[in-house]
């Protein structure tokens, strides 16, 4: 089953770019190009995720898809898109789980975008997160390996194999050096 996106945003562009990206990655995306027909979707359909742009019809538009997406009942994970970031605080107290920053290149978008799915689908696994009980804080998984993502994102290369790097001791000798010339140096 591919998880299902809402991609929220007043511009056209990147409604279109956005989408187009996402889907080649694998996800099934709708689209609103206002706060408005956001939420409706957001009454009509279920979604594993809601990435919003903050300003739009008004400048606090986003915060008002944020706030439908917390009361729909399937609790989708929720990400604030924005060209004007804000402090850690203000995003996570309007309710998003992430803030993504455009632009943004593709490979760190889909990155990060694995990753909240992850742990948002951890936290709802968990119990977390319902309504009555509001899910704590907990630090999210870590992101996908370039391997990992190499396989399910077409156009993106695994990493060769390093050699490992060997590590020497040093020597006792450079350390009883060392000391001497701080010692002289006084």
């Amino acid at each position: 089953m591919k998880r299902r996106i809402l991609l929220v945003d007043d511009e056209v562009a990147v409604l279109l770019t956005l989408k187009a990206v996402l889907e080649i990655s694998g996800f099934e995306v709708d689209t609103a190009a206002s706060a408005k027909e956001g939420k409706s979707k957001l009454h009509t359909h279920e979604y594993h995720m809601v990435i919003t742009d903050m300003r739009m019809e008004k400048e606090a538009s986003g915060l008002e898809v944020i706030k439908a997406a917390r009361a729909a009942s399937y609790r989708p994970a929720v990400a604030l898109l924005t060209a004007f970031p804000t402090a850690d605080e203000d995003w996570q107290e309007m309710g998003a789980d992430k803030m993504l920053v455009k632009p943004m290149h593709t490979r760190v978008l889909l990155e990060q975008l694995e990753k909240l799915l992850a742990s948002h689908e951890n936290k709802l696994a968990n119990g977390a997160g319902s309504k009555k009980d509001p899910a704590p804080k907990t630090p999210s998984k870590k992101a996908p390996s370039k391997t990992a993502l190499a396989k399910k994102t077409p156009g993106i290369k695994a990493p060769a194999k390093k050699a490992a790097a060997k590590k020497t001791p040093a020597k006792a000798s450079t350390k009883k050096t060392a000391k001497k010339v701080s010692a002289r140096n006084k």
